[in-house]
C-alpha cells in the first residue's frame, strides 16, 4: 500500500516538474522572439526612440541649413534690386536737373555772349556779326539781331528770306553769326553816311521787343551805310550768314 502511494506521489511530482520545465522553455522562446521583434520592427511601426530622435535632428539640421541659404540669397537679391532702383532714381534726378538747366538758359543776351563785328572781303559792302557764348549754359539766338546804328530811331531791316529752319542754340564756347548788308543798289537818295557805333539788341522767344542787356560795339573805321541796310537771321555758321 505504501509502495503504491509512493509511486503515485512520485508520478505526480514528475508531472509537475515536466510542466515547470515546459513553462521555462516557452518563456525562453518568447524572450527570444521578443528580441528579434525589437531588432526588426514591422513595416510602419515606429523605430527605436534613439533612432527617431537622430532622424529628427538630421532633418531639422537640413531644414535649418536650407532656410538659411534661402534667406541669404533672398536678402542679397533684394539688396541688389534696391541698389538698382536707387541708381535709377539718381539717373532720373540727373535728367530732370539737366532739363531744367536747358530750359532756364533762355535767350542769348549781351550778358551771356561776347559780340564782335568785322569787315569781310566778300560779299562787298557787308559786315559779319558774331556772338560767342561766354556763359556756362546754352542760350538760344532767336530771330535776328536788332541793330541800331549810332542814333537811329528804328532797327535795321531784317532779310526774311534768310530765316533758318530752326532756332540756333549756342552752346558754351560756340558762336552764332549774322551778316549785315550796309547798302542797297546804287542810285537815288538813300541817305548814306558813315557810322561809328552799333547797338545789338536780342530778340526774346516770343519775338516781341527785345530782352536782356544789349551789346554796344565800335564799327570798323570807314563803315558807310545807307537806308537800305539789312541784317540776316542768326545762322549757325559764318558761311551761311554770308550767303545773303
Amino acid at each position: 500500500m505504501l509502495t503504491l502511494r509512493s509511486r503515485t506521489a512520485a508520478a505526480a511530482t514528475a508531472v509537475v516538474l515536466a510542466g515547470l520545465a515546459l513553462t521555462a522553455c516557452e518563456s525562453d522562446s518568447d524572450a527570444a522572439s521578443g528580441g528579434r521583434s525589437a531588432a526588426r520592427p514591422e513595416s510602419g511601426a515606429p523605430s527605436q526612440p534613439g533612432a527617431e530622435a537622430g532622424g529628427t535632428g538630421k532633418a531639422d539640421g537640413e531644414g535649418s541649413g536650407s532656410g538659411s541659404n534661402s534667406g541669404s540669397n533672398s536678402g542679397s537679391g533684394q539688396g541688389s534690386s534696391g541698389g538698382q532702383g536707387k541708381g535709377t532714381g539718381k539717373t532720373g534726378g540727373a535728367g530732370a536737373n539737366q532739363g531744367a538747366g536747358s530750359g532756364a538758359s533762355g535767350a542769348c543776351t549781351g550778358a551771356t555772349v561776347k559780340a564782335v563785328v568785322s569787315k569781310v572781303k566778300r560779299p562787298i559792302n557787308h559786315l559779319l556779326l558774331r556772338i560767342t557764348n561766354t556763359g556756362s549754359r546754352a542760350c538760344d539766338a532767336y530771330s535776328a539781331p536788332l541793330l541800331g546804328f549810332d542814333d537811329d530811331q528804328s532797327v535795321t531791316r531784317i532779310m526774311e528770306d534768310s530765316k533758318p529752319q530752326s532756332v540756333v542754340t549756342v552752346a558754351p564756347g560756340s558762336s552764332a553769326y549774322a551778316s549785315i548788308q550796309l547798302s542797297g543798289e546804287p542810285g537815288g537818295d538813300t541817305h548814306g553816311r558813315t557810322a561809328q557805333q552799333l547797338t545789338v539788341h536780342f530778340a526774346p522767344r516770343n519775338g516781341s521787343g527785345s530782352v536782356g542787356t544789349p551789346a554796344k560795339l565800335t564799327l570798323p573805321a570807314g563803315t558807310h551805310k545807307d537806308d537800305n541796310a539789312a541784317v540776316t537771321y542768326w545762322q549757325s555758321s559764318a558761311s551761311d550768314a554770308l550767303t545773303y
